[in-house]
């Protein structure tokens, strides 16, 4: 068998942790993911760190991998005599063994087990938009090998988020069930709105006068523009919450959209908008470093 360094796939030492492992791959699936990667080793680079993460991710694997020694990667090996003894292969028909066929597979050895085996479970990162999220979307996904699987991803979906299809990974062997397929969802960035959850953020910017009057203006949401009244006094940081028109939720309903205000001024003037303005510096008495007096 030709010896694959896991830990080197990923980037990462072999002492690292569950969440440090799970954070790199995240790293290596979003850059070579083929849907959005210009890498030109991307599909190859992909299909690596997610053989990797499929083994460093199960404590048992892990372990049985560990237990396998370091060799140079591509250096023909075997497992030390020990190792059968401590890591055997179990399954449906050994409940208390530990299923290796994946990893027995992923070094192209040969895998004795008779039984019935259960397949493969895959992983993928799937990154969408922000609309797409809103009103769900269904997509062909490439899992390497030839295998191309239909995916329906519900709306509502938020970001990080990790979805489970049942039966959608590798097929069971000798009458064993699929495997699933496990989403890990990632939103592209939006040019406007900033997702929290199901909530939505978005940076408003108003006029001084507005911010000081008062105004009805109009700002986008995920389902076109509506009119949102900003009170008299407001404030810069301040947020104005419109309720229901975030992301919807799976169970119904939505989350909120939040407008974050800022003020803006004019970086050209008029003679007569100056002049308007050296009159309110002349008739204001307000002082908005007051405090640091």
């Amino acid at each position: 068998m030709k010896y694959k360094d896991y830990y080197q796939m990923l980037g990462v030492a072999r002492g690292a942790s569950d969440e440090e492992i799970k954070k790199a791959y995240r790293r290596l699936a979003r850059k070579y993911h083929p849907d959005v990667s210009k890498e030109a080793d991307a599909k190859e680079r992909f299909q690596e760190v997610s053989e990797a993460y499929e083994t460093l991710k199960d404590k048992e694997k892990r372990a049985a991998y560990d237990g396998l020694g370091r060799f140079r990667p591509g250096q023909d090996f075997r497992p030390p005599p020990e190792w059968s003894a401590r890591f055997h292969a179990g399954g449906a028909d050994d409940p208390g063994g530990i299923d290796l066929s994946d990893l027995f597979a992923s070094f192209g050895g040969v895998h004795s087990r008779q039984g019935p085996r259960r397949g493969r479970d895959y992983e993928v990162g799937v990154h969408i938009g922000l609309h797409e999220a809103a009103h769900g979307s269904e997509m062909t996904l490439d899992l390497g090998g030839g295998k191309r699987v239909q995916a329906r991803i519900p709306k509502g979906v938020t970001d990080g988020e990790r979805l489970r299809l049942r039966g959608k990974g590798g097929a069971g062997a000798k009458g064993g069930p699929a495997g699933d397929l496990y989403l890990d969802i990632a939103l592209h960035p939006h040019p406007l709105f900033k997702p929290n959850g199901h909530d939505l953020y978005l940076d408003v910017p108003l006029a001084p006068w507005e911010a000081a009057l008062g105004a009805e203006i109009r700002i986008p949401t995920l389902e076109g523009q509506v009119t949102m009244k900003v009170p008299a006094g407001s404030k810069a940081g301040q947020r104005l919450r419109l309720a229901g028109k975030g992301l919807p939720r799976p169970q119904g309903g939505a989350g909120d959209l939040y407008a974050v205000l800022s003020i803006a001024a004019p970086s050209m003037l008029s003679p007569r908008e100056k002049e308007l303005f050296e009159a309110l510096r002349a008739e204001s008495k307000f002082n908005p470093r007051g405090h640091f007096e």
